[in-house]
């Protein structure tokens, strides 16, 4: 039965934009929280012996299908036709622990507990004043009581090489109920358990046991980016004391890669998916293209390229390395170039506020020495009042406030300013606003006076118990003129300190430019490369025969079809690896035979 599944896509900022149309995404880092960067370490491990030997098989029984090579019965009919899952399965247990396949095999030194083990002493002696704490991951060997598993073999290896006391190592399987998984989770944080294994299902969530977590241990790779996230999270988040205080608020992810094997490569792929996939929900795209990869948990991987990585041949991971190391520089870049785009939107924001606060300053210091100009003050330089009311020819402050009060109270200009008199030659208007009191709709009126711009004293509106407030109340608005030329001209300082800073990030050029295009340059390079090793060959006499053939049909027969001599190198096109072009308006798939 054929399986479909996406596999290449293309014109991916515009799903990018469609994506955060529908979607407000946010990272850790957006929001501020504090917590540990990860600092990722790929320890590579050569292949034992007994891994060699298998690997050689491993190839043949890709080739050949024959299962008594990996010590097996022979493949059914619906085994063969799952062949690569098979075959990309027993290569995922070889790089953990040739155990995993036969029980017979024996330990080695240099096998992958064996590093692990003593990776996790390392950190447990650089740490021991601290508690620091652990975490081990793998999906693949995992603790069943009574039976051998890649767990209790490190553990035996911690116990007995390295001294650990049994008891600060635990695995979370043996957590039957939710209260001695809290207390596991508790003993980690108060680092009496020092060491925690466990899978991604059973640890890589719903575990805040992060406190002293200085190293996480990745034997084995998962399916998805985000169990990947998941796992690593468990250390690399908010409240981990250890590593802020003591470890640069820097938490190691080491990954254990077996050479030769598929551990480098999986990993390589997972992690360009999971940048590929951040970059995507940031809308930070570079790349218009993207290939996810010839491997799945569903169905294996693609032959060719499982045959090429077990043969030593580096150049699928070279590949890997390069989109990644492209991926992150595509990224790097669009970011400063955003960075740019952002500048100069902002320069040219300033640039105008500028202009507009400087003509702002020059009209309100037209009115303060209008109103120098014909003030009057007393002994101590206080304003006398100058209040002229057009509806009424009361001179007494005091009928003049009550008046003003009247009509603060009984006026409506529907929205529209209204001259009621003037001081010192400035005009005096009173507007009418509509606004809800209790539920109720209601009229307020505030007062301005008017020169370049409309000023206002407490808010506009006057006393309603002072009559003498009522009336200074238009004079009080002009003596705040000056208050406010000094808040206009500090924020125009302000702004202007951020011209050299922005003009400088705008004229700034991005210097990987030229690496980028020869990392391109390598990878079309690559690719090239890799085509030709993956697709099919043809003996050469096989090809001589065909040549014979076809020139002796077309002796002998005149009405043969002429295209049917391309057949046999049409055939060959069609199994070589489709290399889509990156112009192509369609999206990619590729049907993955079970």
């Amino acid at each position: 039965m054929a399986k479909d599944r996406f596999r290449y896509f293309i014109k991916v900022p515009e799903l990018a934009a469609f994506y955060n149309e529908i979607t407000d995404y946010r990272t850790a880092e957006d929001v501020g929280v504090d917590r540990p960067e990860k600092r990722e370490i790929l320890h590579n491990i050569p292949p034992t012996p007994q891994q060699e030997e298998f690997i050689q098989k491993l190839m043949e029984f890709a080739k050949t299908g024959d299962a008594t090579l990996l010590g097996r019965g022979a493949l059914s009919d619906k085994e063969r036709k799952g062949k690569m899952l098979i075959a990309t399965d027993y290569a995922r247990k070889m790089a953990l622990d040739m155990r995993m396949i036969d029980p017979s095999y024996e330990d080695h030194p240099d096998n992958k507990a064996s590093h692990c083990a003593r990776m996790i002493a390392e950190y447990y002696r650089k740490f021991d004043a601290q508690k620091g704490t652990q975490f081990v991951f793998s999906d693949l060997g995992t603790y069943k009581p009574g039976e051998w598993s890649v767990y209790s073999e490190i553990k035996r290896k911690l116990v007995e090489d390295y001294g650990i006391p049994a008891h600060e190592i635990r695995f979370i399987q043996e957590c039957k109920t939710e209260k001695s998984r809290k207390a596991v989770i508790e003993a980690m944080n108060e680092g009496t358990v020092r060491v925690l294994f466990g899978s991604t299902s059973m640890l890589g969530t719903g575990v805040n046991a992060q406190k002293r977590a200085v190293c996480v241990h990745e034997l084995d790779t998962p399916w998805r980016p985000s169990d990947l996230e998941q796992r690593e999270g468990r250390a690399i988040r908010k409240g981990n004391e250890v590593a802020k205080l003591y470890n640069d608020n820097k938490v190691d992810v080491i990954i254990y890669a077996v050479e030769r094997s598929l551990d480098s490569y999986k990993f390589n792929l997972l992690h360009c998916k999971q940048t590929f996939i951040s970059q995507l929900k940031r809308g930070a795209l570079g790349a218009r293209t993207i290939d996810e990869g010839a491997m799945d948990e569903k169905n294996g991987m693609n032959f060719s390229e499982y045959m090429a990585i077990l043969s030593g041949n580096t150049d699928l991971l070279e590949k890997a390395k390069l989109e990644k190391r492209i991926a992150s520089l595509e990224s790097e870049r669009k970011a400063h170039n955003k960075g740019i785009s952002d500048s100069r939107f902002r320069h040219q924001t300033i640039t105008h506020d500028i202009a507009n606060n400087e003509a702002a300053i020059e009209r309100m210091k037209a009115d303060v020495a209008r109103y120098e100009a014909v003030v009057r003050r007393d002994k101590e330089g206080n304003p006398l009042n100058n209040l002229i009311i057009d509806t009424c020819n009361l001179s007494d402050e005091k009928n003049m406030g009550i008046h003003l009060q009247g009509l603060a109270q009984r006026t409506d200009t529907h929205g529209q300013y209204k001259r009621i008199g003037e001081v010192y030659g400035f005009p005096i208007s009173i507007i009418s606003e509509r606004t809800l009191v209790d539920g109720k709709e209601s009229v307020q009126n505030r007062f301005v006076v008017e020169g370049n711009y409309k000023y206002k004293f407490n808010n506009g509106f006057i006393a309603m118990s002072d009559t003498h407030a009522a009336c200074m109340n238009f004079v009080n608005a002009l003596e705040k003129i000056p208050g406010i030329i000094a808040q206009y001209e500090e924020r125009t300082a302000k702004l202007k300190a951020d011209v050299p800073q922005l003009e400088a990030i705008i004229s700034k050029s991005w210097g990987k430019e030229d690496e980028l295009k020869q990392l391109k340059s390598d990878l079309a390079a690559l690719d090239r490369k890799i085509t030709a090793a993956l697709a099919p060959k043809r003996d050469d006499n096989d090809g001589e025969e065909i040549k014979a053939t076809n020139a002796t049909q077309s002796v002998q027969s005149t009405d043969t079809c002429p295209e049917q001599s391309d057949k046999s190198s049409l055939v060959a096109e069609s199994q070589s690896p489709y290399q889509p072009s990156p112009s192509t308006f369609c999206t990619i798939y590729r049907p993955l035979r079970l």
